[in-house]
């Protein structure tokens, strides 16, 4: 698991089944800080526990660059909070009521100043077009221009504290850039990616990369996190991987790539270098 196909084949699967969602309540809030998120995603698990699915986190820029370049892609919300959470519940019996649950959880949210503005879906095509906000961020991002991104992951209570320390360094080591930090707020995975300013010289811009990585990666590993999550270690990140690895796991695997892959057909290339 998480090896890119390098130390093994899959030989046989076994399958777990759940029950398809009969019930689903959707609703894209506004906040004014990651702090807010952390403490809706409490305040929801409290009131709905597992049913609580998604919870994605997005900047206020990466809505509105979605909503210039994406068609047919609209911002709901009336009030201007620099934070947004796309929150989705659901549950395999239809007669959950997850709407008054989740309406419940965000009144009360709201009454004790956690959230500024929300939107519920009523219907599935107004589910659909929450969704389309979110899922559409990085082809926004190509569009607006280039990019320094990072998939990383620390543990949930670090988010808020990443997303600061993290701009910080941003606006020392890359100021041609503008932080655009989303992704699952509920695990921890966050893309904290660096959009290049309108105007600023792409080359230098670019030139920033491999220092503020170093220093992202710094960052990430003090906070108790992986320097990759969801998008693997591949080939950007494998001499990464060998300097920050643990020397006995790396040996290891090593071990076990010439043993089960000795002609190195398995995914070549990524992950480890063995030779």
């Amino acid at each position: 698991m998480g090896a890119e196909g390098t130390l093994g084949v899959i030989t046989a699967a076994c399958l777990k089944l759940f029950p398809q969602p009969a019930d689903t309540a959707t609703a894209l809030v506004g906040i004014d800080s990651p702090q807010h998120a952390l403490d809706l995603l409490a305040r929801l698990r409290t009131a709905a526990g597992d049913q609580v699915t998604s919870v994605e986190l997005m900047p206020r820029m990466a809505v509105e660059l979605t909503v210039k370049h994406i068609p047919g892609v609209a911002d709901p919300l009336d009030q201007n909070a620099p934070w947004y959470l796309l929150i989705e519940l659901t549950s395999p019996n239809p007669r959950q009521n997850l709407m008054t649950l989740l309406t419940a959880a965000l009144e009360d949210a709201a009454a004790g100043g956690t959230i500024m503005d929300a939107m519920f879906a009523t219907s599935m095509a107004q589910a659909q077009a929450m969704w389309k906000l979110r899922e559409s961020v990085p082809e926004a991002q190509r569009h607006h221009g280039a990019s320094l991104k990072h998939d990383v992951s620390v543990p949930v209570s670090a988010i808020p504290t990443l997303i600061a320390e993290g701009s910080a360094l941003v606006r020392r080591l890359a100021p041609e850039g503008d932080v655009m930090s989303y992704g699952h707020a509920g695990d921890g995975n966050l893309h904290f990616n660096v959009s290049q300013k309108t105007g600023a010289d792409v080359d230098s811009f670019m030139a920033r990369g491999p220092v503020l990585e170093q220093a992202m990666f710094d960052l990430v590993e003090s906070l108790g996190g992986s320097i990759s999550a969801e998008h693997g270690i591949g080939r950007l990140k494998a001499a990464e991987f060998a300097r920050r690895g643990d020397p006995v796991e790396l040996a290891v695997m090593r071990e076990l790539k010439r043993a089960l892959d000795p002609k190195g057909i398995m995914n070549p290339g990524k992950v480890l270098c063995v030779r």
